[in-house]
């Protein structure tokens, strides 16, 4: 009876443990995912319909943000952020020695004036030279293409394209959590790609630079949605972002990228308000 009475109770004290184990995880999860919730007014402020997260290292317990959590979920079309690892299949490649070979203006006349001249890879990252990774991917083809989307695992890897560049009118997709995933990787110098290679293109991906921070980040525009990803270095760590909207007044909406961003790191001091 002594036994089975120890039994018992020990068989008791395990479900409640178990139960207690269970609740707490779920509260944080809960937590996890409301945080960031109330950002839902930055999105209002701006008519804009989309989905934002957010990792900051800044402090031990790594603070995860996301609004619209479905959304960011969802893969989409990585656009011009795919410039990113594309940056880096080139220089793995061979195609591009370094940030000063110079790439000959094809001499078509495109919409975005700073496309119409000559490129190199930093002018090409900033100005969104489309017509530059173009090359790149000519040069590398789609199995090469697709073996190194496989090696980081971005997204759904799958370049098939009816027509035009497979980031942005092709099957290429990758969600907003992928994004931070991969810019994490990046930052740490933890992808599969020579550490000067990451060094470089994290050097071109510079935005705005103060004296105790910085901005690494990369817009995209497929047409019906927009990307803003990157992250701001601070002597505490780092603060990773990705944002997708829909952009169904085209180019009328492409300033909100930025602006949703920057409101939403003011707003957790991830970047100063002036």
């Amino acid at each position: 009876m002594k036994n089975s009475s120890i039994l018992q109770s020990v068989s008791i004290t395990a479900v409640m443990l178990i139960a207690s184990l269970v609740i707490s995880s779920t509260s944080q999860a809960q937590t996890a995912n409301t945080q960031g919730a109330e950002w839902g007014e930055y999105f209002k402020k701006y008519n804009a319909k989309g989905t934002i997260v957010v990792l900051d290292k800044r402090t031990k317990d790594n603070k995860s943000y996301v609004f619209n959590q479905k959304r960011a979920e969802q893969r989409y079309s990585p656009a011009s952020t795919y410039k990113i690892p594309h940056s880096l299949f080139a220089l793995d490649a061979g195609l591009v020695n370094n940030e000063f070979q110079v790439f000959p203006w094809d001499g078509v006349k495109r919409s975005y004036s700073p496309h119409n001249q000559d490129q190199n890879l930093r002018s090409a990252m900033r100005n969104s030279a489309v017509w530059v990774y173009d090359i790149f991917a000519e040069q590398l083809g789609d199995e090469k293409a697709g073996h190194y989307l496989k090696k980081i695992a971005y997204g759904n890897t799958d370049t098939t394209t009816a027509k035009g560049s497979y980031w942005i009118a092709g099957k290429l997709a990758i969600s907003a959590y992928e994004q931070i995933d991969f810019l994490e990787r990046l930052y740490k110098n933890e992808l599969p790609f020579k550490v000067e290679h990451q060094l470089l293109v994290k050097d071109i991906m510079v935005v705005e630079a103060k004296e105790n921070w910085m901005l690494r980040a990369k817009t995209g525009w497929q047409g019906k949605h927009g990307w803003w990803v990157g992250w701001v270095e601070w002597p505490t760590g780092p603060v990773f972002f990705a944002l997708n909207i829909d952009t169904p007044e085209r180019m009328k909406d492409v300033y909100k990228r930025q602006a949703i961003v920057r409101d939403i790191l003011i707003s957790i001091e991830a970047l100063p308000s002036t």
